[in-house]
């Protein structure tokens, strides 16, 4: 119950954050060429002894925009865990009671073995 409801609020700060990085999404576009265009007539000069670090930040800000999709996709499928849980749980179930049934086989080859020799040998 205690849980539920913090589970709850942890799912409606996904959300918000996920329709956040999707607005920021239907941007990448325009993001990518606002980063890749020269910035050098609309802000204050960089230092050349700078430049190499700043060319390494945006690379690195145009690789973060690439993986925002991924990260997005895996922020969607976060309420959809318990379900994948419940399925696995059930998976598991249906596995051990197989697991029983091979035991259980397992068990009874050597007895059929035996009732085959019997049958054979009379």
């Amino acid at each position: 119950t205690l849980q539920i409801y913090f589970i709850g609020k942890k799912c409606e700060i996904l959300q918000d954050m996920n329709r956040h990085l999707e607005a920021v999404l239907k941007e990448k576009k325009a993001l990518r060429k606002r980063l890749l265009k020269p910035r050098c007539q609309e802000s204050l000069p960089i230092e050349a002894t700078f430049h190499k670090y700043i060319v390494e930040l945006l690379s690195e800000a145009v690789t973060f925009i690439e993986k925002l999709e991924s990260h997005l996709q895996t922020v969607r499928s976060i309420p959809q865990i318990p379900t994948v849980m419940k399925n696995m749980d059930t998976a598991l179930s249906k596995a051990e009671l197989l697991v029983m049934d091979l035991e259980a086989l397992a068990d009874e080859i050597p007895r059929w073995r035996e009732l085959q020799k019997e049958v054979y040998s009379d």
